[in-house]
């Protein structure tokens, strides 16, 4: 029993901090209403930007990636060994993806799992943020920048000694997430930041 909580706990508690809908949150308390009525419907800093505040999305980019980063170091705190972190960043992903307090129906996971990949590896989180913002200079397309990000995530963790097995699963995980993205990037369909 001792051994289950020891696991359960931890990724309960990742799972949790992961799962708080600050985008819907912070549009509600700032007058603009249910965010998932606008955009693509869901919770993350992308479609928040839709409603034309700068620095709302921001703010929920910033905690977004906080939780991600908090849910992990309370995994930690709880006594999940430092090998196991990568499966709490998992946890707080889902998380952030399947909500339990807004029906299970939560934004995408980019920025849940990069805030908490920083405190597995702020490095493999500096090289996957820097994929991200070059892509997104370079297309303008703010899915295609998160799909490459985190389709080189396993590689970008071999090559820096930090590899585990959950990395593909984290990768596929958004590569999931972002179906709908996928299908409109291969019709050139896909809006643009900004637009």
């Amino acid at each position: 029993m001792q051994e289950i909580l020891t696991i359960v706990l931890p990724l309960g508690a990742a799972y949790a901090l992961g799962s708080i809908p600050f985008g819907l949150l912070l549009t509600r308390l700032a007058g603009a209403g249910d965010i998932r009525a606008i955009g693509s419907g869901n919770i993350g800093a992308t479609n928040v930007l839709r409603t034309g505040n700068k620095k709302l999305a921001a703010l929920t980019l910033l905690l977004d990636m906080l939780k991600g980063t908090a849910g992990v170091l309370a995994a930690g705190w709880l006594g999940l060994e430092d090998g196991a972190l990568p499966i709490a960043v998992l946890a707080a992903t889902l998380g952030h993806i399947f909500p339990v307090w807004i029906r299970f129906k939560g934004g995408k996971g980019v920025a849940t799992a990069l805030g908490g990949i920083a405190a597995v590896s702020p490095l493999l989180a500096a090289v996957l943020a820097c994929t991200w913002l070059l892509m997104a200079a370079l297309f303008r397309i703010s899915s295609l920048a998160a799909l490459v990000a985190f389709i080189i995530l396993p590689v970008a963790a071999y090559f820096l000694g930090v590899f585990s097995p959950l990395w593909p699963v984290l990768s596929l995980l958004l590569c999931l997430t972002h179906r709908a993205n996928i299908r409109r990037l291969l019709k050139n369909e896909e809006p643009r930041l900004g637009h």
